[in-house]
């Protein structure tokens, strides 16, 4: 059958003003419905985001004050510069353990800092795609996920076995272990976010690569690789288990690497779970010196790498 043209009316071709607007407002009652119910979404994501938030800040609120409140009880210039006292015994301190600690994570500071920056440098620089860097990125992810005792046990297995003692070295090794991964994951993130444009210029200035990554784009990312170390120190700075199968501890002041050492963790560790009242009290001490530490370090670093930035 054929259709004429004529008798196709041409006003049918389009809606009337009255369907327009029924079209137009039931369009408009659909994206309110839309926009409500995104709103309500909204609204209840962040109620539990900020909820989440409040109770964390209450609990860490909570530790820090009786932190404050019993560690600067015990908080003074002896508990800096005398070794650990005999137990129910007037005055003492943690001087050697401090001094054990500062040798330690200052050894393990200066091991991993190179190794990390230089593996991070080489993941994100030379061996993006290669099946040699994808095998040491999973290696590095089991490496951040490890629980440090196992560290310290496999130190202790290689290290305090076949030498037949503990030694600040062992402690030393197995801190190491910890932080290197830190470094690495952090360095390799960092040297990532730097713009393609950048080395693009200098090796347009006809820079050699090598010195493109250490001069160029670490440069450029120094803020958030000097970030990354600190990550690492404070990690380190509190991790007992470790310590407690390759350092141990020593009661006097030593500067000898090769024998048992005090250190800060440990001691606060064995003094807290003592039933003697002023270890007790000089483990709460030693609980904020670390904490005052790690904060001053990392407020120093933001302070510092910040101006260096504005400038």
């Amino acid at each position: 059958m054929s259709l004429n043209a004529n008798s196709i009316n041409p006003l049918d071709m389009h809606p009337s003003p009255s369907e327009s607007t029924a079209n137009m407002h039931s369009q408009a009652s659909f994206n309110q419905g839309i926009y409500a119910s995104r709103k309500r979404t909204n609204l209840i994501g962040l109620t539990l985001s900020m909820a989440a938030m409040a109770i964390g800040l209450v609990f860490l609120l909570w530790i820090l004050s009786i932190l404050f409140y019993k560690g600067f009880a015990s908080f003074s210039l002896d508990m800096i510069l005398n070794k650990t006292p005999g137990p129910d015994t007037e005055g003492g301190g943690l001087g050697n353990a401090i001094l054990g600690s500062m040798m330690i994570v200052l050894s393990c500071t200066l091991i991993s800092t190179p190794i990390g920056v230089l593996a991070g440098i080489y993941l994100s620089e030379y061996g993006k795609t290669s099946a040699f860097s994808g095998v040491t990125r999973f290696l590095n992810d089991i490496m951040l996920s490890a629980p440090s005792i196992v560290i310290g046990l496999f130190v202790y297995a290689l290290v305090v076995v076949n030498a037949k003692h503990f030694s600040g070295w062992a402690g030393t090794l197995a801190l190491t272990l910890i932080a290197i991964p830190v470094v690495v994951r952090t360095t390799e993130n960092m040297l990532s976010l730097v713009p393609v444009s950048l080395r693009e210029a200098a090796f347009a200035l006809g820079a050699p690569k090598w010195k493109v990554s250490l001069s160029v784009v670490l440069k450029a990312a120094r803020s958030g690789v000097m970030t990354g170390i600190l990550l690492a120190l404070a990690r380190v700075s509190g991790e007992t288990a470790p310590l407690l199968f390759t350092a141990l501890n020593n009661p006097f002041f030593s500067t000898n690497m090769n024998a048992p050492m005090a250190n800060l963790p440990v001691v606060i560790f064995q003094f807290a779970m003592s039933p003697y009242q002023n270890w007790v009290d000089l483990a709460w001490g030693g609980a904020l010196l670390i904490t005052l530490a790690v904060l001053g370090l990392n407020i120093l670093a933001r302070v510092y790498f910040r101006e260096k930035v504005a400038n």
